[in-house]
């Protein structure tokens, strides 16, 4: 009669003992993988090129947008009836208008453009309001 003997394996020997199959393999690199893109997408701030693009031309209209809007409020600034402008400006209540407004004084068109910017006028008009 043989005798059984019947000790524990530890963690570490069940550990060193396994031998995982290939497919075994393939499926927990497979899982990782998809995890690892499931967690970057969701929280680790990961984007597509289509919405890093979009994000960049966002910004970039944004940025021009304002700098336009300086050149605007720095126009109007210069003018010689500033002080007129401004209580003419001010008088106006509706936010479309006051944009018409800077848009026909001139201060909204930029150097080189033959057409006022409309949302250099809308910036302008809102911070020269303010």
């Amino acid at each position: 009669m043989a005798m059984q003997t019947n000790t524990k394996q530890s963690l570490a020997q069940r550990w060193e003992a396994y031998q995982p199959s290939k497919s075994a393999l393939v499926w927990a690199c497979t899982a990782t993988a998809v995890a690892t893109m499931i967690v970057g997408f969701s929280w680790g701030g990961w984007v597509t090129g289509g919405t890093s693009l979009a994000q960049a031309k966002a910004a970039g209209d944004s940025a021009r947008s304002e700098l336009a809007s300086v050149i605007c409020i720095d126009k109007f600034n210069a003018s010689p009836d500033k002080s007129a402008q401004l209580t003419a400006l001010n008088a106006i209540s509706d936010s479309y208008k006051r944009r018409l407004f800077v848009e026909a004084g001139g201060w909204a068109t930029m150097p080189g453009q033959t057409s006022p910017d409309r949302r250099a006028a809308e910036g302008c008009a809102a911070a020269l309001a303010a």
